[in-house]
Order: C-alpha cells, then sequence, then structure tokens
C-alpha cells in the first residue's frame, strides 16, 4: 500500500505523461459508456431517486433490517458471523479456514477484503490465497493493490500484463494479445477452482425479507469457486443490506450501467441455501460504518453501491491513479469513507478534488460526494488534522480579507512581485508554481479599474 500522500504520490504517477493521458481518456471512455446507457432509460432520474429513498430508509432502520436478516439467514441453514473490525473478520475467516483443517482459499472480488486487508493476514498465517478475479489476479501477482473499485488493473496496459504473465505463468516474452493472454488465466485459475476447498465472496446486496443475499460478476469466477467448493465465506459491510426482493430490480438497474455502461453484470448470483454437504458462513462487518451511520453530515457515504461511476468521472482520479489514494477504495467516494476509518492518515484525501460536482451527477443512489468532500475539509481543519504551513496560511488571509485596508496594500505588493520581482513567486518553493503557470499581473486591481471608470461615468458631459 502506497504510504505518499496523495500529492506525492500523483507527482510520481505523472512523470509518465503518456500514460496519465491513457489512464484519463480509458477511464472517460468508460464514464461515455454510462452516459449513453444511462440516456437509453427514461426513467433513468426515476430509479435513481428510488434508489436513494431505499437507502434512506436502510440507513434509518438499519438495526431492525440487520435482526431481520440475520433471522431469515440463520432459517436459512447460514452460519452469520459479526465483526466490529477489520481483525476481528480477519480471525473469524482464518478459524472457519481452521476449523475445516484448510490453509488454501479461492477468492473472487471484495472491495471489503481489501479494506480489512485479509490477504496479507492469511498470507503471515500461513494460507494460499489466489484471487480469481482476472484483474485482481493480475495486481496480486505484480504485489499491487487494486486501483479502482470495478476495473482493478485499469492503470496497467497490455504490456504491463504480458511482462507479468511472462514471469509468472511462462507465456511467451512480449505477448501483448489479449485472447492469449486471457486463455493464460484461464488455463491457470482452472486447476485452482477444481481443487480449492473453501471460496471466499464479497456480497453486493443482502435482502433482509429473504436472508439471502446477491454476488454480481462479469467473470463467472465467483459462481466457479463457490459451487465447486465445500465451504462457502461471504463477506458484507452492514450497509449493504435493502429490505425486499422487489428493491433489486432497481439496484440491478443501475449497478452496471453506472460501473461499465453494461445493461446488467454478466452474472447476478442468488445465493439463499447451501446445497447438501456445503457449509456458507457470511460475515457482516462494521469497521467504522456505525461512527460514519452517527454522523448526520456523511451517513450518506454509506448508500454506497461500489459501482465507482465517481471514479470514472473525476478529473482528479483520472490524472492522478488510484494508487495515489493510499486506501482501499481510491477515487471521490474513497475519500469521504477513509477520514472516517483513520482522520490523521487519511487528512489529505478530501483535498484530492476540484469539488466540480460531476461525482455526485453520476452517482446512482444521489451521494452527495462533493459537498461532503467540502465538509470534511472543514472538520479536518477544525480537529487540527491540516498541514500547520496551510493553517497559518488561512489564518493569515483571513485577517487580510477582514481588513479591506490590508487587501488594498496585499494587492498592491503582490502586483509588485510578479511584476519586478517574479522570481520571488516563480521557484520550486511554491507549490502552486510547481503545476501551473503563474498568471500576468494586471496593471490595476478590479477596484481602482471599477473607481476610475464610475468617476469617468459620473462626469458631466459637456455641451457644444
Amino acid at each position: 500500500m502506497n504510504t505518499k500522500s496523495h500529492p506525492e504520490a500523483a507527482v510520481v504517477f505523472n512523470k509518465d505523461e503518456a500514460r496519465v493521458d491513457w489512464h484519463d481518456e480509458t477511464l472517460w471512455f468508460v464514464r461515455s459508456k454510462r452516459d449513453r446507457a444511462a440516456q437509453s432509460i427514461p426513467e433513468w432520474e426515476g430509479l435513481r431517486e428510488a434508489a436513494s429513498q431505499i437507502k434512506n430508509h436502510v440507513l434509518s432502520n438499519m438495526h431492525d433490517l440487520l435482526l431481520q436478516f440475520e433471522q431469515n439467514a440463520t432459517k436459512n441453514g447460514i452460519t452469520v458471523h459479526w465483526a466490529a473490525d477489520a481483525a476481528e473478520h480477519n480471525a473469524i475467516i482464518h478459524q472457519i479456514l481452521r476449523d475445516n483443517g484448510v490453509n488454501q482459499l479461492v477468492k473472487s472480488k471484495s472491495m471489503l477484503t481489501e479494506e480489512c486487508h485479509l490477504n496479507e493476514y492469511l498470507k503471515e498465517h500461513g494460507v494460499d490465497v489466489i484471487d480469481s478475479d482476472l484483474g485482481e489476479r493480475i495486481v496480486q501477482m505484480r504485489g499491487e493493490a487494486p486501483s479502482h473499485i470495478v476495473l482493478p488493473a485499469i492503470h496497467l496496459k497490455r504490456s504491463d500484463v504480458g511482462d507479468t504473465f511472462h514471469e509468472h505463468l511462462g507465456t511467451e516474452a512480449g505477448a501483448t494479445d489479449p485472447q492469449y493472454l486471457t486463455e493464460a488465466a484461464r488455463q491457470h485459475l482452472r486447476d485452482t477452482f477444481l481443487t480449492r476447498r473453501v471460496a471466499l465472496t464479497g456480497v453486493n446486496f443482502a435482502i433482509a425479507e429473504t436472508g439471502g443475499f446477491v454476488v454480481c460478476t462479469n467473470e463467472g469466477n465467483a459462481d466457479m469457486g463457490v459451487h465447486l467448493a465445500d465451504v462457502h465465506i461471504a463477506c458484507m459491510g452492514f450497509e449493504k443490506i435493502i429490505p425486499r426482493p422487489e428493491h433489486l430490480g432497481v439496484f440491478l438497474r443501475l449497478l452496471a450501467r453506472s460501473a461499465t455502461g453494461q445493461p446488467i453484470t454478466t452474472f447476478s448470483s442468488h445465493f439463499h441455501k447451501a446445497r447438501k454437504g456445503q457449509q456458507i458462513h457470511l460475515v457482516i462487518v462494521d469497521n467504522g460504518r456505525s461512527r460514519q451511520l452517527g454522523r448526520a453530515d456523511f451517513r450518506n457515504s454509506l448508500k454506497c453501491i461500489r459501482c465507482a461511476a465517481c471514479l470514472n468521472t473525476c478529473p482528479v482520479y483520472r490524472r492522478s491513479g488510484g494508487h495515489s489514494y493510499h486506501t482501499a477504495i481510491a477515487g471521490p467516494i474513497g475519500s469521504i469513507l477513509a477520514p472516517n476509518l483513520d482522520m490523521t492518515k487519511n487528512a489529505d484525501l478530501p483535498f484530492a478534488s476540484t469539488l466540480c460536482g460531476s461525482c455526485s451527477n453520476v452517482c446512482p443512489v444521489k451521494i452527495d460526494i462533493h459537498e461532503q468532500l467540502y465538509k470534511w475539509r472543514q472538520v479536518l481543519m477544525q480537529e487540527g488534522h491540516g498541514p500547520a504551513a496551510k493553517t497559518v496560511a488561512m489564518k493569515t488571509m483571513a485577517s487580510v480579507l477582514e481588513s479591506p485596508r490590508l487587501y488594498r496594500m496585499a494587492g498592491k505588493v503582490g502586483r509588485g512581485v510578479l511584476r519586478f520581482a517574479p522570481f520571488v513567486a516563480s521557484n520550486s518553493l511554491n507549490p502552486w508554481y510547481n503545476q501551473r503557470e503563474m498568471p500576468e499581473p494586471p496593471k490595476e486591481s478590479f477596484r481602482d479599474w471599477y473607481v476610475k471608470n464610475e468617476r469617468n461615468a459620473e462626469a458631466p458631459v459637456s455641451a457644444e
């Protein structure tokens, strides 16, 4: 996991300008597919509003819905576990593996397990974990974290994948043909599916009324792992709950269209009961979600269905890369979730935004993302988590803005410096100059111009 701050890591990513441009264009292409898919449905905004209201109901009735879900899931024969934090989540899964005498696991995509650093935990305890999602498997081979919620290896080009497969799978050196590389991955994973007795999946939606849950994938890897395994472990943050089965019709129409522009994910698998001889364990995780639920300004972030539409549209994410966010969930949504987990460690992330509002505009459940980013900035500065230099600068600026005389004086000094001593501002010590060109200094302030022209306008016109 990257330990640099977002600005520092973004500078590293931006050293390869051609790759940054490619990353930007690729994600905007996905965003454009989302737009076409949304525009093809006349009732799109109605679906967004319905999804938002369903999630509002969930957030206001979380306790009752979770207990209802547990009761019905238990009736179905599913073993339900509760984890207060990442440590408990990891320990529960490890105990299930030990109870079954297993030290190997096949895992499909689960951002919750990335949040809890499950792979690292199990590796330290002697458990071999294979990620079966193609993108996840690629980054796992490279020793990297996913850079995107839906497209884990979007930061990599075909040549990168070819080099990785040549190193780990013995494919031909320099191979970049997608069909060839995909077939190599398929052959590599086939033995894993056939031999692993325990399979782990995430959960996209858990239905309180039935006690069942739904897993959405495009590759079918979750189904392959689960249907051939003796034990199915499913992990979910408690916000994945929805009240009734008919609500799935709303969310499934929104999820894939928002994520990749597809009408629906290729596989939307429903799990209610284990087959004969199989176990299903469901781990429901808090890990800071209760705290977020109790924050009135930020509770709406728990509506998130992990479609990544906000990442695909965000100009900062597209040009800084997912790894620059040093957290499991990158982009705008990650920047409002991460400070809840650790304000000190993630204080930089809410500032990694232009506050343009595009993230909120595309969110299928109408999370006010850009407003929460702005609110987090206020909270972080008030709590003392902002950089000391920025705190001093803001207090100085506040003093200047409070005094018309100081404001006019500062303007004159600034214009003079830019005109006669530009090196004072145009140097490597000025973060603004590092990323931008300094503006052309105006000859006069707007106030001076306005006063002068107002007087000219009021001057009497002489009669000839």
